[in-house]
């Protein structure tokens, strides 16, 4: 057990370590190439009003999608369950691109409102939805998510079947993970939901170990697994939805991150959760770096990238399974 846990806090450190190293060149990197030891007024100005916000976003997202993806794998038992299956991202993407697409600009938050407005309305109408006569049932909430996801889906495309050229091309852009356009405005609200939500995660870490178990050694361990799953349902939709209001869709990060962190730590939610945050936040980082630097000055959404890194690897992973 001391061994076990050992070679944890070494995964736990070299991780943290990696993740410092990539937030530096990610504050470096771009159009241009900022010098730590030569910094003038115009470097200091592109730092603190580009380069840290546009970081400190990616960290966000990405920690909240990697660790929302951990959350609906245990409660789902389903290894392929990810922040976006369950419809949130089609509600806040319309919601947000309509806002988008048809110059709703009431204030200067409007279409990061939008986009949690509308994650949180499908949310609500999957848990609606997913209820059976003993509480949330994970058959009924997959359903319910997919079947909702794919009508705001089609509803989606419609809107931009008749919106302008302009905020069709913006829209295309939020939707694909472009964070070119963040800016510390949207720190504030997307941190205090995701802290209230992986909090909420933590603190029924016990409750989704026992229902990755199934649902009858919950009940046995004293559990009650539809009040678990509940709770955790709420926490992965604070998470997503503070997500995708502050930078748009992207995709494969709450897939292939749970996968990555259990592969290495094992599956003890404790464990898993944070780290999963850590690696999620990273890797998004490490996508926007490439994604403004590969091509410059041309930027390539960080949702593309990620994808890009993700999904090559999500089928190494398949095909290590199988050969084992």
């Amino acid at each position: 057990m001391k061994q076990d846990n050992g070679s944890k806090a070494l995964i736990a450190t070299v991780l943290c370590a990696a993740s410092l190293c990539i937030i530096v060149a990610s504050i470096a990197s771009g159009p241009r190439l900022l010098n730590p030891f030569d910094m003038d007024i115009e470097t200091c100005r592109t730092l603190l009003a580009i380069r840290l916000p546009r970081t400190a976003i990616a960290l966000l997202m990405g920690g909240a999608l990697g660790a929302s993806g951990a959350i609906l794998q245990g409660i789902f038992r389903n290894p392929l369950a990810d922040p976006y299956i369950l419809g949130i991202s089609s509600g806040a993407s319309l919601a947000a691109s309509s806002g988008l697409m048809f110059g709703i600009s009431l204030f200067t938050l409007s279409v990061p409102v939008l986009a949690f407005a509308g994650a949180l309305a499908t949310g609500a109408a999957v848990v609606v939805l997913g209820r059976g006569w003993n509480g949330l049932q994970p058959e009924r909430l997959l359903l319910a998510g997919v079947g909702i996801g794919f009508f705001l889906s089609a509803l989606l495309m419609l809107v931009m079947t008749i919106s302008v050229d302009d905020g069709l091309k913006r829209a295309i852009l939020w939707m694909s993970g472009d964070l070119s356009m963040v800016d510390w405005e949207l720190l504030p609200m997307g941190l205090s939901f995701i802290l209230t939500g992986l909090a909420l995660a933590l603190i029924r870490r016990k409750g989704l170990n026992a229902l990755t178990l199934g649902d009858d050694i919950a009940h046995s361990l004293g559990f009650n697994p539809a009040r678990e799953r509940c709770f955790l349902f709420i926490a992965a939709s604070l998470m997503t939805a503070a997500s995708v209001s502050m930078g748009g869709v992207v995709g494969f990060i709450g897939l292939v991150v749970p996968h990555v962190v259990r592969r290495h730590v094992g599956s003890d939610a404790s464990v898993v959760l944070p780290l999963s945050v850590v690696a999620g936040g990273t890797l998004l980082c490490f996508a926007d770096a490439i994604g403004r630097t590969v091509a410059a000055p041309l930027e390539l959404p960080a949702g593309v990238i990620a994808a890009l890194i993700g999904s090559p690897y999500f089928i190494f992973l398949l095909g290590q399974k199988k050969a084992n």
